[in-house]
């Protein structure tokens, strides 16, 4: 087939790109939208989170049934939700297996993140990792740590006991090299402890929620366009890594790379593409998280032009025009994943609150 007339999906599958949903409901296992986007879209691999889980579980009665059975046996709580979630990653793995066996490990995971009420916990972030590992029984399901500074030891501690990591929530390079350098410090520990080295992590890069912060105090000209700069810089600094003499000697020893992940590449602007982030993050070796909407959109109407420099192109002059435009990226940086830990709490405990509510209801009922 001419690469013409590929869809746009499978040009960046193509391309060295893994294309995962970010979004997961017992609809889409039950009715084989799921199995369409893997057989029709390239679809590899799947993330979630609190807020994905609070709709899902909100909104209609998939989960009723099983609500009603899991609190009527006892279950409560956390404990309730970790079961329901995990009762459909379950699902969502053996899908994607095909997958991990042909990309030998590489491709075909599934996320599920510990309690964002750990963000400022290490060691309770290192027990839930584990706990859910153990509980998934499924060897393509990441459990997500957020790269907090309190996250970071736990993502250490996770990959030195064998628990694949997807690091989440990360919005700048120095972030980015942070839980990079946890995973490789939890590999190295690994082979000194003459323990295997290959286990899998990705670190996720937040990219649209810089564009949200800044809309209103930036140039019309320069809308848009910071998150794709900080692909850009972060983008670069992964190159990088993956030719430095550390990773090389870990490489050699067996050790997977800690594949870079787009995620937040939903466009918030109705005025921008809503296929913007997406063209712009084509980059080999590393993967795109998008929701359905923007998946759907890049497979029926998205161009794949040029590939991201592996120097980041322009991001370093764009980023000096923020510099003048007043925005300090650093701060923002900080700021940004703050927020995004309380934004997953609030989830999350709306979540808890919904489970608690519907257990009540069904239960009398």
């Amino acid at each position: 087939m001419p690469e013409t007339d590929m869809k746009p999906t499978q040009q960046l599958h193509q391309l060295g790109q893994s294309l995962w949903l970010d979004n997961i409901t017992r609809d889409m296992l039950d009715d084989g939208s799921l199995r369409r986007y893997i057989d029709e879209l390239s679809v590899t691999g799947l993330t979630s989170n609190p807020t994905i889980f609070n709709a899902a579980i909100g909104e209609g009665h998939a989960y009723d049934d099983d609500i009603r059975k899991k609190a009527r046996a006892g279950a409560a709580g956390e404990d309730l939700f970790v079961e329901l979630a995990l009762d459909d990653l379950r699902r969502a793995t053996d899908l994607f297996r095909p997958a991990f066996k042909a990309s030998r490990q590489l491709d075909g995971w599934v996320s599920m993140e510990v309690s964002p009420l750990l963000a400022q916990d290490t060691e309770g972030s290192i027990r839930a990792a584990h706990d859910i590992h153990e509980k998934a029984q499924r060897p393509n399901l990441y459990v997500k740590i957020p790269g907090t500074p309190e996250g970071v030891p736990a993502i250490e501690e996770s990959i030195y006991a064998g628990v694949p990591i997807n690091v989440t929530l990360l919005f700048s390079r120095e972030q980015y090299i942070a839980a990079a350098e946890a995973y490789m410090r939890g590999i190295e520990r690994r082979l000194q402890a003459g323990l295997d080295p290959r286990v899998s992590s990705v670190a996720s890069l937040f990219v649209s929620r810089w564009d949200v912060a800044v809309k209103d105090k930036v140039p019309e000209e320069l809308r848009n366009r910071l998150g794709v700069a900080i692909g850009g810089r972060v983008y670069k600094a992964y190159r990088e890594l993956l030719v430095s003499k550390r990773w090389q000697a870990l490489a050699e020893a067996g050790a997977h790379p800690q594949r870079l992940l787009w995620a937040s590449t939903g466009t918030k602007d109705p005025k921008a593409a809503d296929t913007l982030y997406v063209e712009a993050l084509a980059a080999p070796d590393t993967i795109d998280t998008m929701p359905d909407k923007t998946l759907l959109a890049l497979a029926d109407h998205g161009e794949v032009g040029s590939v991201m420099p592996a120097d980041g192109g322009d991001a370093e002059a764009v980023l000096a025009r923020f510099a003048d435009a007043g925005i300090d990226i650093a701060a923002l940086a900080k700021q940004l994943q703050e927020e995004g830990a309380a934004s997953f709490v609030k989830s999350w405990q709306q979540l808890l609150q919904r489970i608690a509510d519907k257990s009540a209801q069904l239960a009398g009922a």
